[in-house]
């Protein structure tokens, strides 16, 4: 799934640092120097997070925060912001108006991450809700059933973790993981990762084959 990230932050070392690590984690990353030429580039771009320093020239975090959720289009938006440690007064204002969250300065790029996931289990357990009724359903007389690998992938790929950090948690290569995760695209004809997420939760594609193996004590193969 592409992930468009905008990173509003008027120190440029930071922010190049920034964007490296999260393009390395497999996001779409997008830099602005201040609230004004975010606002321009949010018009531009199909955004799905905007991280943003609160103290900027032209048009600090709140006013872009502001400008945001006067715009339909961009409304809906949401906005991580980066402050300086104990500025609880800032916080306060930030979460009054709407803010998804806080990181405070120096930060841990591994919780931003976890912040961002965070936000995409929101996201796709909102849009799971609105189009569940869409989703094709599976037929009892064919029934999808998993490899023990597969659903361990299956299990990390749910929890919104990307094939490298897979691969790091079983001990496998990332090449080995993509071909696990084309494969269960094959088993349940899913176009992409997103729409598997969809269609194994929708379908407990999970707990029946874990019910199944309990009931007839059946191990099938890798």
């Amino acid at each position: 799934m592409s992930y468009n990230l905008m990173l509003v932050e008027n120190d440029i070392v930071l922010s190049r640092a920034i964007q490296e690590y999260l393009t390395n984690q497999g996001f779409n990353v997008y830099i602005a120097n201040n609230g004004l030429e975010a606002f321009n580039l949010a018009n531009q771009h199909n955004l799905n997070l905007i991280i943003s320093d609160i103290m900027m020239p032209l048009v600090n975090g709140y006013e872009l925060l502001e400008k945001l959720q006067k715009t339909k289009a961009l409304s809906k938006i949401p906005v991580i912001f980066l402050t300086a440690k104990g500025m609880t007064k800032d916080r306060i204002k930030g979460y009054n108006m709407g803010c998804y969250g806080y990181l405070s300065k120096p930060f841990d790029p591994e919780e931003l991450v976890s912040l961002i996931k965070n936000l995409i289990a929101r996201d796709l357990l909102q849009h799971m809700s609105v189009e569940k009724c869409d989703m094709p359903k599976q037929s009892i007389n064919n029934e999808i059933y998993l490899t023990p690998r597969e659903a361990s992938i299956l299990d990390l790929v749910i929890d919104g973790m990307t094939n490298k950090e897979i691969s790091t948690i079983l001990e496998t290569s990332t090449r080995n993981v993509e071909k696990y995760v084309s494969r269960l695209l094959q088993k349940t004809n899913m176009k992409n990762r997103t729409l598997l997420v969809k269609y194994a939760i929708n379908n407990n594609l999970l707990d029946n084959t874990i019910n199944r193996r309990a009931n007839d004590g059946t191990r099938t193969r890798e």
